[in-house]
């Protein structure tokens, strides 16, 4: 019987054993990157449409997790 990591199977950790805890954690992670990164693609799209360029550093804070993107 071979190792199970998380990119075989997610939910169990790196014994084999189911980890619902660290499955959650990092799924919740990674639906807040996936939200902050379809923004950002969408803020860079109605900029090309409106034939803006953005320049520097776009600071955006997350109502709902506090979270600072910088």
């Amino acid at each position: 019987m071979g190792i199970v990591n998380r990119e075989n199977n997610p939910r169990k950790n790196s014994e084999g054993y189911s980890d619902p805890t660290a499955f959650e954690a990092l799924r919740n992670i990674d639906k807040e990157d996936e939200r902050f990164h379809r923004l950002l693609h969408t803020l860079f799209y109605i900029c090309e449409l409106a034939d803006f360029e953005i320049e520097g550093r776009i600071v955006l804070i997350d109502k709902q997790t506090g979270r600072v993107w910088r």
